[in-house]
């Protein structure tokens, strides 16, 4: 899963003429759902929402308070577009992002989860699938980037181990050296020789 973590004096949510979000000073959260996430990326996303310390404390040291620690509301908005790839064309691809039915599910599971933890009444959604318009005025401004994957950044798995050395040896090759002896492929031409 992937967030965009805003802190807000208010925030809502409005599909046509009608304001289905609508919340005071809290946290305006864009919620993207890949097709690998699991209840574990759920968890982990509540979690960190909830718990993030964006808010100053009674004597205004900053970085001290949660949105949970004061009290105060959430706006949560699904947004697939956070799996978009721009890396080719001009076209985003959002092959990465859970199909739409499952989505849903996912993401009303996930909006269930945060009250859980919190308290359901703090919590307000949009419109999940619905053309809406999001209205904020941004504290600070303070916008934080979430993601429950983070971890394969730092520490590669063993699909992108072996991706990194394919591409490795490639390059190698198309440079004229071969794998097994590391020096000049049989094919290359010493300047000494000719």
């Amino acid at each position: 899963m992937r967030a965009v973590l805003q802190k807000v004096l208010q925030a809502s949510v409005t599909v046509g003429d009608r304001v289905v979000g609508d919340i005071g000073q809290g946290v305006c959260v864009l919620v993207g759902i890949s097709h690998e996430d699991t209840k574990d990326d759920m968890e982990y996303m509540a979690k960190k929402i909830l718990s993030m310390r964006v808010f100053d404390d009674e004597n205004g040291a900053m970085w001290k308070k949660s949105v949970k620690d004061l009290d105060l509301q959430v706006l949560c908005v699904s947004q697939f577009t956070l799996y978009g790839k721009t890396t080719k064309g001009s076209k985003p691809d959002f092959h990465e992002a859970m199909k739409s039915s499952e989505s849903k599910r996912f993401f009303d599971d996930f909006v269930a989860r945060l009250g859980q933890l919190y308290d359901p009444s703090k919590i307000q959604t949009g419109e999940f699938g619905a053309m809406m318009k999001v209205s904020l005025v941004n504290d600070g401004p303070v916008t934080l980037e979430l993601d429950s994957r983070k971890f394969s950044y730092d520490k590669p798995n063993q699909q992108q181990v072996t991706a990194a050395a394919k591409t490795v040896a490639k390059e190698q090759r198309r440079q004229g050296f071969s794998q097994k002896t590391n020096g000049p492929s049989a094919n290359s031409v010493d300047a000494d020789e000719t």
